[in-house]
């Protein structure tokens, strides 16, 4: 049975959800503040979390930089913030999904069933992946250049990972925005670009003189080995 965290202010909301999703054989333990979230997220260990953006004593999106600093449990962020600037804004920051109050109990639990199944996946996945001197450790979540440790973001990390579990191959912007940032709203290309500029940085070139990450005009991005 999965165990959520639920992370909601709204007395109303809360009792709905819970009772909503236990009836779906989930089980539920709740936080109404962003400090007893974060603490009871760290101490349970839940398999997901689903979080409110407006809680009374932070902001919603830097309890999920707070919580991504010390786990990597799978968040599905639940507000009534449809902005999109917000919603790039919590993708960016470590959200595995978005969705916009007021929703359905049932789409709430789909979106669930997806995020743990893609969770599964990725606990599933094979030992490191080596790109010439790169080497990438998805079960560790490290990296390293020729021996040397590369200080990564939780998405820069997921990015780089996608990219080398793929040397060789294209892969679009869209394709990353859905498969690492987990979302399928548009708008939000640059976020692809600012990250890959970040990566090009850590790892030592640029995108005049790319060694590793190329970028292909209207196609997408590669990782290539660059001694091949």
């Amino acid at each position: 049975m999965p165990q959520l965290l639920l992370i909601e202010d709204d007395v109303s909301v809360r009792t709905a959800l819970v009772r909503a999703l236990s009836e779906r054989g989930h089980a539920v333990t709740t936080a109404a503040t962003a400090m007893t979230g974060l603490q009871q997220a760290v101490d349970a260990r839940p398999d997901l979390v689903v979080l409110d953006l407006g809680l009374p004593d932070l902001d919603g999106t830097q309890v999920l930089r707070m919580l991504r600093g010390v786990s990597r449990v799978p968040v599905i962020v639940a507000t009534a913030r449809d902005d999109e600037s917000e919603i790039v804004r919590a993708l960016d920051a470590g959200a595995d999904d978005y969705l916009v109050k007021p929703f359905g109990a049932g789409q709430l639990d789909a979106r669930i069933r997806a995020v743990l199944r893609r969770a599964e996946d990725r606990q599933d996945e094979q030992g490191p992946v080596v790109v010439g001197a790169l080497r990438v450790d998805p079960r560790a979540r490290e990296a390293d250049l020729d021996g040397r440790p590369l200080q990564l973001a939780p998405k820069e990390f997921d990015l780089l990972h996608y990219l080398a579990a793929r040397a060789g191959q294209v892969v679009s912007k869209r394709e990353l925005l859905t498969q690492v940032w987990r979302t399928p709203y548009g708008g939000a290309d640059k976020t692809v670009d600012v990250h890959v500029a970040w990566l090009r940085r850590k790892l030592g070139e640029t995108a005049k003189e790319p060694r590793y990450l190329h970028s292909i005009r209207g196609a997408g991005v590669k990782i290539v080995d660059p001694g091949a």
